[in-house]
């Protein structure tokens, strides 16, 4: 980067963002950034106005690009906002994303001090609704989603992936941008040939962006399939990837499926010895969900109940949808 402040890009990738894209694009250009920055827009396929809304606002300001993404997909709607972009460092941001004012500041000034190629913060997780709270919640736990530090804090440092990310041009033009295959866990497949590559990952509990969870249980689980789906795909082709973080789900869903077969059949075949052993695994997710659920609550700021009694259903829906998503794999192929 120059000994000045760099100029940076701000590239989004949106569909279907008519409610938030304006709200969004606002906090961006009011950011306290005191170098040269612009932001791309990649705007797929809408059933909205999102188009012409973001065509109103380029007309608005100068600094503000907007370019097609005819598939519609996140990885080359990211691609075509990079590839359009003339910025030393490039920040992505998502279309309905809540960013703070100093958040492209912060970025900058981290990957500055720490000479990383990419740097991210903390996926702050926030509900307007009881199911949303709950939601968020359960996205900040280490029972929810593991101990990740962009989903539940921690100190500076190196880390695997980051959510969202500010990123050095020259490391993105080194490792190629974004898979365009990978339609779910491009981050953390960019952010793996990144590292492999020779250059540093860098999370920051500077750096916060506030996200709005899934409204429905049903929306939930989708989302937590593609992601468990699409993390089998990483596996695939990354086998050395595989952690125990990422089985845990997966082999909990065997567990419990082949424990209530056996506990049926002990049941059916008047076994009790073997009804007792199949329910055992069961039970003890259930126990385990209870436990996790309690605590959550009684976390800081403590939830309440209307929310608190969501818990169970959403820490099961997550485990379940997510491990189901891994066991089927085949999301790219």
């Amino acid at each position: 980067m120059s000994a000045q402040q760099p100029r940076v890009s701000v590239i989004m990738p949106v569909i279907n963002e008519e409610r938030h894209l304006r709200h969004a694009v606002d906090g961006i250009l009011a950011q306290d950034y005191g170098g040269e920055f612009e932001v791309v827009i990649s705007v797929g396929p809408s059933k909205d106005r999102t188009r012409e809304i973001a065509d109103l606002i380029a007309s608005e300001h100068p600094n503000v690009h907007v370019v097609e993404n005819p598939s519609g997909k996140t990885p080359s709607g990211l691609n075509a906002a990079i590839g359009r972009s003339t910025g030393e460092v490039v920040v992505r941001v998502d279309g309905h994303a809540m960013i703070p004012g100093d958040y492209v500041r912060m970025g900058v000034e981290v990957l500055d001090e720490t000479g990383a190629d990419n740097v991210g913060g903390i996926m702050a997780a926030e509900g307007t609704t009881d199911f949303e709270r709950a939601v968020a919640r359960a996205m900040t736990s280490k029972f929810g989603v593991g101990g990740a530090s962009f989903h539940v804090g921690g100190e500076p440092g190196a880390a695997l992936t980051v959510y969202l990310g500010c990123f050095r041009r020259d490391a993105l033009d080194r490792v190629g941008g974004y898979d365009e295959s990978m339609e779910r866990a491009q981050d953390w497949e960019m952010n793996l040939r990144i590292r492999q590559t020779g250059g540093i990952v860098w999370f920051t509990p500077r750096m916060q962006v506030t996200y709005r969870p899934r409204p429905t249980l049903s929306s939930l689980a989708r989302q937590y399939h593609d992601y468990g789906r699409w993390r089998r795909e990483v596996a695939r082709r990354h086998p050395e990837t595989l952690s125990l973080r990422y089985l845990a789900a997966p082999l909990a869903v065997l567990g419990i499926a082949l424990g209530l077969v056996l506990g049926i059949a002990g049941l059916v075949a008047g076994l009790g010895w073997l009804a007792l052993l199949g329910f055992a695994a069961p039970a003890g997710y259930l126990l385990a969900n209870l436990a996790a659920s309690a605590q959550s609550t009684f976390a800081s700021p403590r939830l309440p109940w209307r929310s608190a009694r969501m818990l169970p259903a959403v820490y099961a829906t997550m485990h379940g949808a997510w491990g189901t998503g891994f066991l089927r794999g085949g999301a790219g192929s």
